[in-house]
């Protein structure tokens, strides 16, 4: 019985380290966002995890997540986009006049913008799906046109400030709707709905893949994941809840994450999506329409990349002729640092948001400690370059 036992051990032992090894990207970022977490808050004495640091790493990084979301389904069809930076600081513009100068209400400029930011992705969309011109073209293209239109609506100065309810889209908090005020059970009570759908979003998909015999991943992995997410969530939850609760971008992004999680993972369009961007001839020969798909991955990109930039323009208060400087470079290290791949076709959303905190929190560490600008772009650098070498060696490993 004894030697049944240890066998079986065993045998689970070498199925977990399989595993790992076949799925070393996912959890070998995952594993490196908490490595990297561990040695800022041992070396900032604490200061990393503190409830104010925290909110600040989300209202920093909220505009990363939210353009590298669509970033990846770009750069999973097999394309890239130079121009979110610039796009982001036009639309900000764009916000700022409306609001500003000709005194629109927030709720009409929200949705225009959005539409602005959707017109200019469906016209370098146009050009790429269509012409068949390069992506890195006509985005490049868009970075310096854009850039320049900026300049040009804002005059070369800044415009400001805007009104509150403008502002909450950045710096705005969920209200304690029990009235307690700290800690903040609203936010406590979100977060632990949050925890027990993903936890059972997991489950059904374990029940799923079974009844279909799809391998997955051994149960101690499941339930050491889920039970290190949820401790995360909860932990994060607390210290909010100390502070002044959820920030209302922090809702967005969660929104935007889950839509499309869901999206990739569990509809046609998003399967296609990785038809194309995996092997271009056969998603034609199976009768997508490929070059439909581009440009609405592209019309896509232009909206978030719009609405990242209404988010840094309420966190400023401010609409800048500088905004989005060096934007697509901290978006597109974020998605490739996640898991993407340079030749398309592969990627996930959670893998995103990974890159995304693994780049925020090196930033937020790093200033933390007074380590200069030159030092971080430095640092940055060689990040990517890791993440990407590491890439390639597991695609040649498991060629």
């Amino acid at each position: 019985m004894a030697n049944t036992t240890e066998t079986a051990g065993r045998q689970e032992t070498r199925g977990i380290l399989s595993y790992l090894g076949s799925h070393l990207r996912d959890y070998g970022m995952l594993m490196a966002l908490i490595a990297i977490m561990a040695f800022f808050q041992i070396v900032t004495n604490g200061t990393l995890l503190k409830p104010v640091n925290i909110t600040n790493l989300f209202l920093q990084n909220s505009y990363i997540i939210v353009m590298a979301l669509g970033m990846l389904l770009v750069i999973v069809a097999g394309h890239i986009d130079l121009s979110v930076g610039s796009v982001a600081a036009f639309t900000g513009a764009v916000s700022a006049v409306l609001t500003v100068r000709l005194g629109w209400p927030v709720y009409a400029v929200l949705p225009s913008c959005l539409v602005v930011g959707m017109v200019i992705g469906a016209a370098q969309g146009y050009w790429i799906a269509y012409w068949r011109i390069p992506s890195f073209i006509v985005t490049l293209a868009g970075m310096l046109v854009f850039r320049g239109l900026t300049l040009w609506l804002l005059g070369g100065q800044n415009i400001g400030p805007f009104p509150k309810a403008f502002q909450s889209l950045s710096t705005g908090f969920i209200p304690d709707l029990f009235g307690v005020g700290r800690p903040n059970l609203t936010a406590i009570a979100l977060v632990a709905v949050a925890v027990v759908a993903i936890v059972w979003q997991g489950w059904r998909g374990r029940l799923r893949n079974a009844a279909y015999g799809i391998q997955q991943e051994p149960l101690a992995m499941f339930l050491f994941r889920n039970a290190l997410v949820a401790g995360a969530l909860l932990f994060v939850a607390t210290q909010l809840a100390y502070f002044r609760g959820l920030p209302n971008v922090l809702i967005v992004m969660s929104v935007l994450i889950v839509a499309y999680t869901f999206l990739t993972e569990s509809t046609v369009i998003g399967r296609r999506i990785y038809a194309v961007g995996g092997n271009l001839k056969a998603a034609r020969l199976s009768g997508i329409n490929a070059d439909r798909l581009t440009f609405l991955t592209f019309v896509n990109m232009g909206a978030l990349a719009a609405l990242a930039g209404m988010v840094v323009t309420a966190r400023l208060n401010s609409a800048t002729p500088k905004a989005g400087v060096g934007f697509e470079l901290d978006v597109i290290a974020a998605v490739f640092i996640g898991g993407a791949s340079m030749s398309g076709g592969v990627g996930k959303i959670v893998g995103v948001v990974v890159g995304a905190f693994i780049m925020g929190v090196m930033n937020n560490g790093m200033s933390l400690l007074g380590i200069g600008i030159d030092y971080q772009q430095v640092i940055k650098g060689l990040v990517l370059l890791a993440a990407v070498i590491f890439d390639v060696y597991n695609k040649s490993k498991q060629g």
